[in-house]
């Protein structure tokens, strides 16, 4: 588009417009509780088998376990891991408090790491420094969490062949990430043990809350299915280890049925908007980092301020009726819950970030005019 165009103001703009995919797929939904109404089985009836085979289809992992939450999702895998209270583990700083608050709700330590200026996901050097950190304070280190955020897959490789060289496990907190893939693996093979959420405004949502867990580890696989219900053995009232409540409802089963039949268009949808962003802004801002080789599933769309004047640039979009948001105002390691764990020494990029980021609306039915007045409105708020 020509930044010169004037375009005319567009109304009711939608951060994610989760009512266009509704009015989409919305017979396809009514019919599918209706069956849930008819049958009655309201808790782990068929259709939470059925999407669970659908994800082991669309991911390639050998096993989903579905569950009640993101966070849930997390919390059983460390759970299923054998995470013990006084365990470190390292999380990056910018991030949802989730990832470290699992960690931290076991008794176990998060120990905080800086993340890549460029990408936003962990930073390998400051994962060096950390274990470096955590060893001087003599706490066992067992595993990383890493985070892949806004969409793009982490750096798995690598992130592997650290954790393989001092032992620990690597699990891939795909909260944002569901749909991506890198280095030809799709997001729930990158690592021993994958989480997603189904939260609404993930790329793949619910209407509630829900959750899945990946893994082709068979072991693993079976200890997650015994903790999602309160730790059973084969009779539900023989409980072999502390486990939790953690049912994904066969009602948000049966909208994720419908809903995951459409994913893989709304991906390729998802990678066209943020194309046509950067297109028209990357001589402007710093617009996500993207390669030949990933797939970002574009959870959100993030910019890069490189001065702290976010809070003009949010006024100048607010009053043209564009709507944005801070994904995250302040990193953990410096959030009241959290400063008193362990950090990497330098953890100055986040806090940067924290300043100088903020998102755009994404979602797979932008409008083709109502994303050129979004940019409109962008570069003018810059110039």
């Amino acid at each position: 588009m020509s930044s010169n165009t004037a375009l005319k103001p567009v109304e009711n703009i939608a951060f994610i417009d989760l009512a266009a995919q509704q009015a989409r797929i919305k017979d396809k939904i009514d019919n599918a509780l209706s069956t849930v109404l008819a049958h009655g089985k309201y808790i782990m009836g068929p259709e939470v088998k059925q999407f669970e085979a659908d994800l082991c289809s669309y991911t390639g992992a050998k096993h989903t376990i579905s569950c009640s939450s993101g966070t849930d999702a997390l919390v059983m895998a460390l759970m299923a891991l054998g995470v013990q209270a006084g365990d470190a583990v390292f999380v990056p700083s910018f991030t949802f408090a989730a990832t470290a608050e699992a960690v931290a709700i076991l008794g176990a330590i998060p120990v905080f790491v800086d993340v890549d200026a460029k990408n936003y996901n962990i930073d390998l050097s400051s994962l060096e420094a950390a274990y470096e950190t955590n060893a001087a304070l003599n706490h066992k280190a067992v595993g990383i969490i890493a985070v892949d955020l806004f969409g793009l897959p982490a750096n798995y490789e690598a992130l592997n062949s650290f954790a393989e060289q001092k032992g620990l496990w690597v699990m891939a907190d795909s909260a944002q990430s569901l749909g991506g893939r890198s280095n030809n693996q799709n997001v729930g093979q990158m690592a021993r043990v994958t989480t997603t959420s189904f939260f609404p405004a993930k790329p793949l949502g619910c209407y509630g809350d829900g959750g899945a867990i990946f893994t082709d580890d068979d072991d693993l696989a079976a200890k997650l299915r015994s903790i999602r219900v309160h730790g059973k053995g084969n009779d539900k009232y023989d409980n072999v280890r502390l486990g939790v409540n953690g049912r994904l409802d066969t009602l948000q089963a049966a909208i994720l049925i419908e809903k995951l039949k459409i994913f893989p268009e709304e991906i390729v949808s998802r990678n066209r908007v943020a194309a046509y962003y950067n297109e028209n802004l990357s001589n402007i801002i710093q617009t996500p980092f993207n390669d030949d080789q990933t797939t970002c599933a574009w959870a959100q769309y993030t910019l890069q301020l490189s001065e702290k004047n976010r809070q003009y640039v949010l006024d100048q979009l607010k009053a043209a009726g564009v709507p944005t948001a801070v994904y995250y105002p302040l990193p953990l390691h410096q959030q009241t819950c959290y400063k008193d764990y362990p950090s990497a020494p330098d953890m100055g990029t986040c806090e940067k970030l924290s300043q100088t980021v903020f998102s755009l609306p994404m979602h797979p039915y932008l409008k083709p005019d109502t994303q050129d007045y979004i940019i409109q409105a962008v570069r003018k708020a810059l110039t």
